[in-house]
């Protein structure tokens, strides 16, 4: 079977568009495959959110467990917020390394502080100088050629909230210089998000920031691939929809002592799904043949 980056690579190349839902765990991973998407991502949001830790605080290495045991999870490739890279340019490129080991297909890394500051979520920016960005993708695209040429750096500017469109667009060109493959901006208007794939020089990502309250625009992916776009990240989607119908779940049922949001008819379909989906039948059909098998020819002896 190729390799994840090698079918992440062949889907840019092609200019597929990339269509990108937020998942935060592996069964969420498995249902996003199952129902049809041929690429998923895992963000800093939806990580940080699904463990409490929130996503400032996340480490390295729990960012890439998550993910990694999502990548182990399904045959699609998975695209990771790797944050600031979890330091300087070395420490970008370790975590490159890192990602690439444990079968992750791609990254973003962007031109933010690190450690990243909790008013990140309150939508201040705090932008390292464009000299260390534009060293910090360099070295991130050599550890991909060293470690594996179709793995996928995206370079994400947050500059649009700070310094404006025009130096948002100045990084994503300098940073395609260094061999990035892709680029990710936050376009403050719907001007500046129809202009933004065609000056600048990568194919560009849209973030969907859903419940966004800074007034960033939505859209469909279809619009985003009419303007030009090469792909679209759903950035909160799994963990804002377990939290809203969870939340609605848990109050019905400490209010009432019952749940009646799904029907008894449509729960028994829902977990027997759950159970196809984690590979449950091809499990009993090898212990059928194994140690049940022995069990009831041990039984039968007994009588």
């Amino acid at each position: 079977m190729q390799r994840a980056t090698t079918r992440l690579r062949t889907l840019v190349k092609a200019g597929k568009f990339l269509e990108l839902p937020a998942v935060h765990d592996p069964l969420s991973a498995k249902l996003a495959e199952s129902v049809g998407f041929k690429t998923i991502y895992n963000g800093g949001f939806v990580t940080g959110g699904s463990t409490t830790i929130s996503e400032p605080l996340l480490t390295m290495n729990e960012q890439i467990t998550v993910a990694g045991n999502m990548a182990n999870a399904v045959n699609i490739p998975v695209i990771m917020d790797a944050g600031a890279g979890w330091g300087e340019p070395l420490h970008t490129m370790r975590t490159v390394r890192e990602c690439i080991r444990a079968g992750i297909a791609g990254v973003h890394i962007e031109d933010q502080l690190f450690p990243k500051r909790a008013h990140y979520h309150t939508y201040v920016a705090h932008n390292i100088p464009v000299n260390e960005f534009r060293d910090k993708i360099r070295l991130a695209c050599e550890q991909r050629d060293q470690s594996d040429r179709d793995f996928v750096i995206i370079a994400r500017s947050d500059a649009c909230r700070e310094q404006g469109f025009k130096e948002a667009v100045k990084r994503m060109n300098l940073a395609r210089d260094q061999g990035a493959d892709m680029g990710l901006i936050f376009p403050r208007t719907p001007d500046e998000t129809r202009k933004a794939p065609k000056v600048c020089k990568l194919p560009m990502v849209y973030v969907q920031s859903r419940g966004n309250r800074d007034g960033r625009p939505l859209y469909s992916f279809q619009q985003l691939e009419d303007m030009g776009y090469a792909g679209s990240i759903d950035a909160i989607l799994s963990v804002g929809v377990q939290f809203h119908f969870m939340r609605k779940a848990l109050l019905e049922l400490r209010k009432t002592g019952d749940y009646t949001g799904i029907s008894q008819k449509d729960y028994v379909t829902a977990r027997k799904q759950i159970e196809d989906l984690i590979g449950l039948e091809e499990y009993y059909k090898i212990e059928r043949e194994t140690v049940e098998k022995l069990e009831r020819g041990t039984k039968g002896k007994r009588r």
